[in-house]
């Protein structure tokens, strides 16, 4: 970070000179400067993240969710289903260097924040099964008016199911009828299948955030498979 009244001096290029081979650097928002540094020493794109957004008096109201057939939802349960839920977290996000190693301290950590409602937890479950978790949307109220995808989650047993667009239907509609007029959620550019059902529910780009590193430096950019996550 370099303060404007010291830009275009070779502050930038001095610090990255100072940081230790082989760092992976963020640039927030899409922006034409941060390319062009980036170009200018060496670093290439490793991993984008979308900032995605949809507002309700613009987007239209939310279809009804359908699950499949023996699917049904309910709220998480907060000293029931923690164990169950970080098993399903870590196997939808095994490939996420972030995500997928939460842990139960973590877990705690967040269910201890102002924000958290057990409510917007959801979870989906067998019907004649309820103890075992096949997928999740854990919603996020930033403000009163404000709402966040925060983590959707599907186990890899269920995924290919058509449980994505529901599962997110199903979180959308809760902030919806807690008054939230605006979300917002974080998506790897290298997630497809997410970025599809997202836009397809009338979410659409807001910035991208760009992780770069050294050319030839850097090959596994760990982006979640069967899941979105808040970065």
């Amino acid at each position: 970070m370099v303060a404007p009244s010291r830009r275009r001096q070779g502050v930038g290029s001095e610090l990255l000179d100072r940081i230790r081979p082989g760092t992976r650097i963020w640039a927030h928002g899409d922006l034409a400067a941060s390319d062009a540094f980036a170009s200018a020493h060496g670093l290439e794109v490793v991993r984008e993240l979308f900032v995605l957004g949809r507002r309700f008096a613009e987007a239209g109201p939310v279809d009804e969710p359908v699950l499949p057939e023996g699917l049904v939802a309910r709220p998480f349960r907060p000293g029931h289903d923690e164990a169950e839920w970080l098993r399903v977290n870590a196997a939808a996000f095994a490939h996420h260097a972030e995500q997928g190693r939460m842990t139960r301290a973590d877990l705690d950590a967040r269910m201890e924040e102002s924000w958290f409602d057990p409510e917007g937890l959801i979870l989906v479950v067998p019907e004649d099964d309820p103890d075992t978790v096949a997928a999740s949307h854990w919603t996020k109220r930033r403000s009163e008016t404000e709402g966040e995808v925060y983590v959707v989650a599907v186990d890899p047993a269920y995924q290919g199911k058509g449980l994505g667009r529901p599962v997110t239907l199903l979180g959308l509609q809760y902030l919806r009828q807690v008054g939230v007029e605006d979300v917002i959620l974080y998506v790897d550019g290298d997630n497809p299948a997410a970025l599809k059902v997202y836009r397809g529910l009338g979410f659409t780009t807001r910035s991208v955030d760009r992780m770069f590193a050294a050319r030839g430096q850097y090959v596994d950019a760990s982006s979640p498979r069967g899941g979105t996550m808040r970065s």
